[in-house]
């Protein structure tokens, strides 16, 4: 795929939703970070609602932290891999406390290092809670990258080092969400919706369907 291509594909998404947003919900950066660590291999969607069960109760690490990882598993246990996430959970909101006086770090090392923050997540704040133009590539972003030919990656390591390449500076930002939510609703995982796909005719993929 040519930078002409790739420029258009990102114009008509940037005019389709301008302003695109997460679909997490989150009012401060620790609600965010906290919100992003319980979507591993989850929906947004059982997120949400647990978080809006959970913040109102406790939407500080010292809050999270005075429930104790069973408090934090009763709020949590509707998402998948809650036990593993209620443990690093805690095990961030003490580093925090400890580390960073109750603040989150914008620094990505600093991030990468709280248990159940990985690259990707550490990404997702600093782009969405500070406005970093980091690009957080899932499984939705790696499938679509690579379906239309926007960027060829085998891994989502290099998906990333690609997108970073090629994507104009002015789209940086937002990027990251307009390939989720297209992944999400229109770039599907077994049949994607190419009939109704906006940016269908400068995509390369070559199996493309009438839906």
């Amino acid at each position: 795929m040519n930078n002409i291509k790739r420029r258009e594909i990102l114009e008509r998404l940037q005019a389709d939703n301008p302003h695109p947003q997460t679909e997490l919900e989150w009012s401060t950066p620790f609600e965010l970070l906290i919100a992003v660590l319980l979507s591993a291999q989850a929906t947004d969607v059982s997120v949400n609602k647990a978080t809006r069960k959970l913040y109102p109760v406790a939407n500080t690490p010292q809050s999270i932290l005075d429930l104790g990882v069973d408090g934090l598993k009763t709020y949590i246990k509707t998402i998948g891999l809650f036990n593993t996430k209620a443990e690093n959970v805690i095990k961030t909101c003490r580093m925090l406390i400890e580390l960073h006086d109750s603040q989150i770090p914008e620094d990505q090392d600093a991030l990468e290092a709280l248990p159940g923050v990985g690259h990707k997540t550490a990404n997702v704040v600093l782009n969405t809670a500070f406005g970093w133009p980091t690009i957080a590539v899932d499984t939705h972003i790696y499938r679509v990258s690579n379906r239309t030919k926007l960027a060829i990656g085998k891994t989502v390591n290099d998906v990333e080092k690609k997108l970073v390449k090629v994507v104009p500076k002015e789209f940086k930002l937002d990027v990251h969400h307009w390939l989720i939510l297209h992944g999400r609703y229109t770039c599907i995982a077994r049949k994607p919706r190419c009939g109704s796909c906006m940016i269908e005719d400068l995509c390369e993929f070559k199996e493309k369907t009438e839906v």
